[in-house]
C-alpha cells in the first residue's frame, strides 16, 4: 500500500507545472468570480434563469460564477500552509495576515451588511490568521501534548465564535492541510470530501496537485502586499457598484 502511495507521489511530479505565484493568481481570480456573482450577478434576474439543474447545481450564468468561485478557498487554505511552513519569519507573517483581517474589515461589513462596524460576521482574514495560529501552536507545543489539545482547544471554540468568513472548519481545514503537506494525494482526496462545495471544489484541489513547490513570479514589497490588499479593495469596488445600480 505504502510503495502504491509513493508511486503516486513520485507521479505528481511529472504534471506539477504551477508555481506558488499561479496557485495565487489562480485562487484570486476565482474569488473575484465569486463575490461578483454572490454580490453584483445575483441581482440581475436574467443572469438567474437555470438552463438546467444536476444535484445540488442549478446552471445559470449566476450558478456558474459561484460555481468558479469554489475554487478560490481550498487554495488560499493550502497557500497558507505553505506559507507557514516556508516562511522567515513567521512572526511578520502572523502580522500581516491579522493587519489585512482588520483592514478589511470595513469592506467586508460594508458589503455584507451595508454599515461600518458589525460584529456579527468577519471576513476571510481572521480564518486565514486563525489557521496560521493553530499551525504554530502545534509546532510549538507538540513535544507536550496535553498542553497542544487544550490549546488548539481554545482556538477553535474563539473562531467559532468570531464567525470569520469559512469559521472553524476553515481554520481546522488549513490545519488539516499542513498536517498533510508532504501527502499531495491525501491532500486533493480528502480535501474534496470535506469541503462545503463538495464535488464543486474538486477543480481547486487538480491545481494543488500540480503545484511544484516553488515561489515563481511573485516577488518583492510591491508584489507581495498587492496580492494581500486586492481582497480588501474588490470588496469595496463591488458595494460601490452594488450601491450604485441596486440601491442596497
Amino acid at each position: 500500500m505504502t510503495e502504491k502511495v509513493n508511486h503516486a507521489e513520485g507521479s505528481l511530479k511529472k504534471i506539477s507545472v504551477l508555481s506558488g505565484s499561479w496557485l495565487k493568481l489562480i485562487a484570486l481570480i476565482t474569488m473575484i468570480i465569486d463575490h461578483i456573482g454572490l454580490h453584483l450577478i445575483r441581482y440581475i434576474p436574467e443572469f438567474n434563469e437555470v438552463f438546467f439543474s444536476v444535484p445540488e447545481f442549478n446552471c445559470s450564468v449566476y450558478g456558474i460564477f459561484r460555481l468558479i468561485g469554489r475554487t478560490a478557498f481550498p487554495i488560499y487554505c493550502f497557500l497558507i500552509a505553505e506559507g507557514t511552513y516556508y516562511t522567515r519569519s513567521r512572526f511578520k507573517y502572523g502580522v500581516n495576515l491579522f493587519a489585512f483581517a482588520l483592514i478589511s474589515e470595513i469592506p467586508w461589513n460594508l458589503e455584507h451588511n451595508n454599515t461600518i462596524f458589525y460584529f456579527g460576521s468577519q471576513n476571510v482574514f481572521f480564518t486565514l490568521f486563525l489557521g496560521f495560529l493553530s499551525i504554530c501552536i502545534y509546532e510549538r507545543l507538540r513535544e507536550k501534548p496535553t498542553r497542544c489539545i487544550f490549546a488548539l482547544g481554545a482556538l477553535f471554540i474563539i473562531s467559532w465564535f468570531l464567525r470569520a468568513d469559512y469559521g472553524a472548519f476553515g481554520m481546522a481545514f488549513i490545519f488539516l492541510l499542513y498536517l498533510l503537506r508532504e501527502r499531495r494525494i491525501a491532500v486533493c482526496f480528502i480535501g474534496s470530501c470535506i469541503t462545503h462545495a463538495a464535488w464543486k471544489a474538486v477543480p481547486a484541489f487538480i491545481f494543488i496537485a500540480m503545484y511544484n513547490g516553488q515561489r515563481g513570479f511573485i516577488k518583492g514589497k510591491f508584489m507581495k502586499y498587492f496580492f494581500y490588499a486586492v481582497y480588501p479593495i474588490h470588496i469595496l469596488i463591488i458595494w460601490i457598484l452594488k450601491r450604485k445600480y441596486f440601491w442596497f
